[in-house]
């Protein structure tokens, strides 16, 4: 295999989390007793550019299909983060009736509702069917397609060049970064902004957060890596911003590289930063199967024991990161037997790979656990506060990553 930005040959390991299904794939009862596809998890790092991403196995059409089970809409911090973030950006760049913001991975509209209701002309771009119903719902215009120089050429051809491009962890999940990249080129207006979120490799393995590796995510990215790949597309990174979402992330804003703004000292001290922890290094990329192997272990110790010793032990949140966990691990319905999960669409279905049972919240209620495992330990906060009651009975909240403990 060869990198998917410089082309460089890959030879160096990151990861490797053996055979799992897609961790979005989630199962009806039906399709229980059925064959299950499976792919290998691999994590490559190319030495050249330092782009960590997938071994190639899976295709997008059969990761994002038609009923994709992720809803941003699901997690009341990210929609109160999107809120401010649709704010924040109306207001740099002046944003009114005549501009035109495109949102590529759109979602269900969790995002571009804020613009519609101050009046700024939308447009999303969503492969997936059932969330881009959603957002249609709402009254946001979706395209319904994969994003690439393709589309942003014929969008720019039809007049639609945007001033506010935005890609909120959707950079990760694009197998051919080059052409996505060169589709931001062609979409934006010669003074438009681009702003992408995506999760902080140096976050990923600073924080052991190697539950965060699934086959959606075909890149790891860093600032570095991004300003290079930017650069071949003929754009330019002139701000970054650290956040604390999804464990750690960076927004990044670009724009056209003869663009006349300045680029911020925020851009040179975190360029500096990757450095020195070492992202441009091996060392730091070869010893990170070691710290996956030890959470691996201490869940199963942890589920193993509770049940040796009569406790009783359910689960929170059926994330994408959580099915990586599970399937790792090796953690059925004997040690966890179910999962309860706000999504609509995924209560009354199965995990992938583990096939535990998802159900409602409400399922917890009905009798006394002694601990619910969080599975997205990103929001552990919220899924805490919203489940006070059970707190309060003394069943206790634990996380596996980046080590286990109880909260």
């Amino acid at each position: 295999m060869n990198c998917r930005h410089c082309k460089a040959s890959l030879t160096e390991t990151f990861l490797d989390l053996g055979l799992a299904p897609p961790s979005n794939a989630y199962l009806t009862a039906v399709e229980l007793s059925k064959p299950e596809k499976q792919y290998p998890l691999k994590i490559m790092v190319c030495t050249v550019c330092w782009l960590v991403q997938t071994e190639d196995y899976a295709e997008a059409d059969e990761l994002f299909s038609s009923n994709y089970a992720y809803f941003s809409s699901t997690s009341s911090s990210w929609l109160a983060h999107a809120a401010r973030y649709a704010e924040k950006l109306t207001k740099m760049l002046d944003l009114n009736e005549t501009k035109l913001v495109i949102e590529v991975g759109s979602n269900d509209g969790y995002l571009l509702k804020n613009f519609l209701t101050t009046g700024v002309s939308c447009l999303g771009i969503e492969p997936t069917a059932s969330t881009a119903a959603v957002a249609k719902q709402l009254g946001i215009s979706v395209i319904q397609e994969f994003f690439g120089k393709a589309l942003g050429k014929r969008l720019a051809s039809d007049g639609r060049q945007a001033d506010l491009i935005i890609g909120n962890n959707v950079y990760a999940h694009v197998p051919d970064i080059n052409d996505f990249t060169m589709g931001l080129k062609a979409l934006l207006k010669p003074t438009g902004t681009i702003t992408l979120e995506f999760p902080h490799i140096k976050e990923l393995i600073e924080y052991n957060q190697f539950d965060t590796v699934y086959h959606e995510h075909f890149s790891y990215l860093s600032l570095c890596t991004v300003e290079r790949i930017f650069k071949g597309a003929g754009l330019r990174i002139w701000d970054v911003e650290t956040l604390p979402t999804h464990g750690g992330s960076l927004r990044i804003y670009g724009c056209h590289f003869e663009d006349t703004r300045v680029t911020t000292n925020a851009v040179e001290r975190l360029r500096n930063e990757e450095v020195g922890f070492g992202l441009q290094n091996l060392a730091i990329y070869q010893k990170f199967q070691i710290q996956a192997n030890k959470v691996k272990k201490d869940l199963l110790g942890f589920l193993i024991e509770q049940k040796n010793s009569g406790k009783r032990v359910a689960a929170y949140g059926a994330a994408a990161k959580g099915n990586t966990l599970l399937n790792y691990a090796g953690v059925t319905s004997d040690l966890l037997p179910f999962i309860c999960d706000a999504a609509i669409a995924k209560q009354g279905k199965y995990t992938p790979g583990s096939h535990i049972p998802i159900l409602p919240p409400s399922a917890l209620s009905s009798e006394f656990w002694d601990f619910i495992l969080v599975l997205p330990w990103n929001i552990v906060r919220e899924i805490m506060a919203e489940n006070s009651e059970l707190k309060a009975s003394g069943t206790k909240f634990v996380v596996a990553v980046p080590e286990m403990r109880t909260l």
